[in-house]
């Protein structure tokens, strides 16, 4: 859904690509590192209660790691193995995000129902990006579903970062609305591909790329978040 604001984005990440591309940092090098600041972030302020901070942390690093597409375009650098480090690495970050608040709702936050629905948003994210890689590497397009890799993080983000300012029940229904759309998500891809692979249709359904879900707006392949 928000793959609309793409040109915007491209637009404002482009300059800083440009600069970045006078350095020695590579794509991939942004890739891990945004991967091992978030995941450390989330893990190491989440479940101590430091919900906003660990929110500020997580955003930062999520911005970093967007860059590594605009500097693979930049740099001429896209390839297959980016693509793949980038989709391998945002599972690692969106499991530490989910990790670090499941164990703090069952810990300090006393909330051992929401640690159930946190940990389900994380299979059910998990899923939905496997689906569409799934169907893609048989060949078949999959590219629906109203909450992708990006609805999801931002809808955790903001839910974990309010309920850090005090914000009453916001990251319980945060939680419950992900789940929800993340699991209408997954059987709108299951549909899909059924139908995609039905007779007749299933030739209408080929040109997948085999690339799971990218993190940010385009992964270093150039290609659009799903």
């Amino acid at each position: 859904m928000l793959n609309v604001l793409k040109p915007g984005l491209d637009q404002l990440l482009t300059p800083v690509g440009r600069v970045l591309a006078r350095t020695p940092l590579t794509p991939n090098m942004l890739t891990v590192i945004g991967t091992v600041g978030m995941t450390a972030g989330a893990l190491s302020l989440f479940p101590t209660g430091h919900l906003f901070a660990g929110t500020m942390v997580c955003t930062g690093f999520v911005i970093a790691d967007m860059l590594d597409g605009a500097l693979a375009r930049i740099t001429g650098s896209t390839g297959v193995f980016g693509a793949f480090l980038d989709s391998t690495m945002d599972r690692i970050a969106d499991a530490a995000v989910f990790a670090g608040i499941a164990i703090w709702l069952a810990t300090g936050g006393h909330d051992k129902l929401s640690a159930i629905v946190a940990l389900f948003c994380l299979v059910a994210g998990g899923l939905v990006s496997y689906a569409k890689a799934r169907a893609e590497g048989l060949g078949l397009r999959c590219d629906v579903g109203i909450a992708e890799r990006t609805e999801r993080l931002l809808i955790g983000l903001v839910a974990i970062g309010l309920a850090g300012l005090g914000v009453p029940y916001v990251l319980s229904i945060g939680l419950w609305i992900l789940a929800v759309l993340s699991a209408f998500t997954f059987g709108q891809r299951v549909y899909a591909v059924r139908k995609a692979a039905s007779p007749g249709l299933g030739a209408a359904g080929a040109g997948g790329s085999g690339r799971a879900e990218s993190s940010g707006v385009t992964g270093h392949s150039g290609s659009p978040v799903t």
